[in-house]
């Protein structure tokens, strides 16, 4: 429903913050609340999440949309739930989590408070094909260096190719063809794309 508030950090807890928005103050529970202690003089923009459930509805604040991404492929992993997706996202360079996904790292994983080995190994199982679709510049330290150098028409049009539900693998498969196109229009390269996909 909502993508995310602007507003001033009010109060900052250890569990959340309040986010004031034209005289609004939303409770926001945030994996990092301190990150924010600095801005009460400043207008932030904090993306969110709203989660429903029973007889209980809240907010959840992410620094960018990359973490906010990171965040609702977790909680669609069985066994995770919001605050153990918020605890794991506590440390801000997430590439240990990553590499840990990557690796088949359990250990790495059962460091993170309520997470044993079985939901460890869910994860691996259900983010390792899917953790490549995210782009935060200290998540992936090589999709970022491809996209300094790609146009930025280009990297919309894959990131549309995977929002219609095609695999990274797949899409980084063809983005050296389409690199190879003379500089065109966002529209453009989402059809050449398409059509290499469905060859």
């Amino acid at each position: 429903m909502f993508e995310y508030f602007e507003g001033f950090v009010t109060i900052v807890t250890p569990a959340f913050v309040v986010l004031d928005v034209h005289g609004v103050g939303y409770k926001l529970m945030t994996a990092n609340p301190y990150r924010y202690q600095e801005d009460d003089q400043k207008k932030v923009r904090i993306f969110v999440y709203q989660a429903v459930r029973d007889n209980d509805m809240a907010l959840y604040g992410f620094y960018d949309q990359e973490e906010k991404a990171l965040f609702e492929k977790l909680i669609n992993v069985s066994g995770i739930g919001p605050k153990s997706a918020l605890a794991i996202l506590a440390n801000t360079d997430h590439s240990g989590l990553v590499d840990a996904i990557a690796g088949d790292d359990v250990a790495y994983l059962t460091k993170f408070p309520g997470i044993g080995k079985k939901t460890a190994g869910q994860i691996i199982l259900d983010l390792k094909d899917k953790i490549g679709q995210l782009s935060q510049p200290d998540l992936f330290h090589e999709t970022k260096a491809t996209q300094t150098t790609d146009q930025p028409a280009l990297q919309d049009a894959l990131a549309a190719l995977e929002a219609l539900g095609y695999r990274s693998k797949e899409v980084e498969k063809i983005a050296k063809k389409l690199r190879e196109l003379p500089t065109t229009t966002t529209d453009e390269y989402l059809r050449h794309g398409l059509t290499l996909l469905t060859k």
